[in-house]
């Protein structure tokens, strides 16, 4: 009987936090629709498509010009994602068009847009939209003399080696690029005011882009490591997309060529493009850097229910547990950067949270983040405010609202030791007034 009573314990104990870790409840993408110029990018890329297939996808390919292709059905969205492969498109078929894609994203789905030499108006004005500004010369292209791919013709340097990365294994995982990555293409700004907007893939300094054609006449508009050869945008909603200015980038001869810098002897077998994509691809659609905030809570120290209304100079505990998705199932999120605030009209307290990072006897680390502070001798309408936002990590804004009560009349305390020399001097007054009238009055 005893063991039984140990092994029900031993479930009602494991069962809520497995079937936390291993909740069907995902950030990922499972439905893309993949919009094409032709159908034969659909062989001729087919590797990276397999990539995302052989990770659960399930893609619908279409031709971008298809007159049935919609992005809703009875006002729901009937994809997670869309790829746009389809660079020279210059009006979408069906109901899709600018606004609906815009809409899209705005509805925190995610995209890809791969661009090209022949990108069209419509392709320009949606990475517009996005943050990004492609070359105005629909005829040039990036071109670097000094970081090109070697290759037996000589060639018009267009092919570039590159392999200035963002430092960040977020978004591009941890295993380190040790290749370059082939790129032939357009490229494009980013306005360095919009925090949003990251580089991903840079062009080196002694880039420019222009027609490879044509003599130059006048300086290169874009030049140096301004010029961005892949970007991604993500929104303040959490909607991710990717930019490339290459579609080339997607293929299966660049993921299978072997790659050679200029300026080095060292030859790679393989580019890093299958690498370089397979896992910025994880971070567009969301299974990595995605984070999630559960059980937040707050009470005062030494109870466990939550209050409707504290006391000023109460003594309160707040924790969170934050969690990240890795592709499988969630998994705890370990920092020490997240922060607290106490806040009405501004902030009366900012506390970082602490976490023990302890093991539970499942040796799995619960990702509960905690703090202690006492509420400040000020009433009103307080709000627990974490505003969490780090790069490639989905943002998490969290509030909950609590009102402050000052003391009530009987809640003072009846005798401060602050204030012993005015009691002592009241008193003092008394004595000396009772002193003074009995001399008075009695003594001749």
């Amino acid at each position: 009987m005893s063991k039984l009573v140990g092994v029900l314990a031993f479930l009602t104990l494991t069962l809520p936090f497995l079937a936390h870790s291993f909740s069907p409840d995902h950030p990922t993408d499972r439905r893309v629709l993949v919009l094409l110029d032709d159908l034969a990018v659909k062989s001729s890329h087919s590797l990276f498509f397999k990539s995302l297939q052989s990770r659960g996808f399930e893609l619908d390919f279409k031709l971008a010009d298809d007159p049935n292709i919609s992005l809703q059905r009875y006002a729901l969205y009937s994809y997670d994602a869309l790829i746009l492969f389809s660079p020279s498109v210059d009006r979408f078929g069906g109901s899709i068009d600018l606004a609906a894609i815009l809409d899209f994203v705005d509805s925190g789905h995610d995209l890809i847009i791969a661009a090209d030499t022949n990108a069209s108006d419509l392709i320009r004005q949606i990475a517009v939209e996005c943050g990004v500004d492609f070359d105005e010369d629909p005829a040039a292209m990036v071109i670097d003399h000094t970081s090109y791919a070697v290759s037996d013709t000589e060639g018009d340097h267009t092919v570039i080696a590159s392999d200035d990365f963002i430092k960040s294994d977020v978004i591009l995982g941890s295993e380190k690029i040790e290749a370059p990555v082939l790129f032939q293409g357009i490229g494009h700004t980013v306005n360095s005011e919009n925090s949003l907007v990251l580089k991903v893939l840079s062009a080196s300094l002694s880039a420019y882009s222009a027609n490879p054609k044509s003599k130059l006449s006048n300086p290169p508009s874009l030049t140096g490591s301004a010029i961005s050869l892949v970007s991604v945008v993500q929104a303040r909603n959490n909607a991710r997309v990717l930019i490339s200015g290459s579609l080339s980038l997607f293929s299966d001869r660049f993921f299978r060529s072997k790659v050679q810098k200029a300026g080095s002897s060292k030859k790679h077998e393989k580019s890093a493009n299958e690498q370089f994509l397979t896992e910025l691809s994880k971070w567009v659609f969301h299974e990595r850097g995605h984070l999630k905030a559960v059980n937040v809570k707050h009470h005062r120290v030494g109870e466990a229910d939550e209050p409707a209304i504290y006391r000023i100079n109460d003594d309160l505990e707040y924790s969170v547990e934050i969690y990240e998705w890795r592709g499988q199932r969630w998994e705890p999120y370990v920092a020490d950067d997240v922060q607290v605030q106490f806040y009405m009209m501004s902030p009366y307290v900012l506390k970082t949270l602490s976490t023990d990072q302890k093991l539970n006897f499942l040796f799995v680390c619960q990702g509960r983040y905690f703090t202690e502070f006492r509420v400040p001798d000020v009433y009103g309408v307080f709000q627990f405010k974490v505003e969490y936002k780090r790069l490639g990590y989905t943002s998490l804004s969290l509030s909950k609202q609590i009102p402050v009560r000052p003391f009530k009349h009987n809640e003072y305390e009846r005798f401060i030791p602050a204030a012993y020399p005015y009691y002592g001097a009241a008193f003092s007054m008394m004595t000396g007034f009772f002193v003074f009238t009995a001399v008075h009055l009695y003594n001749k």
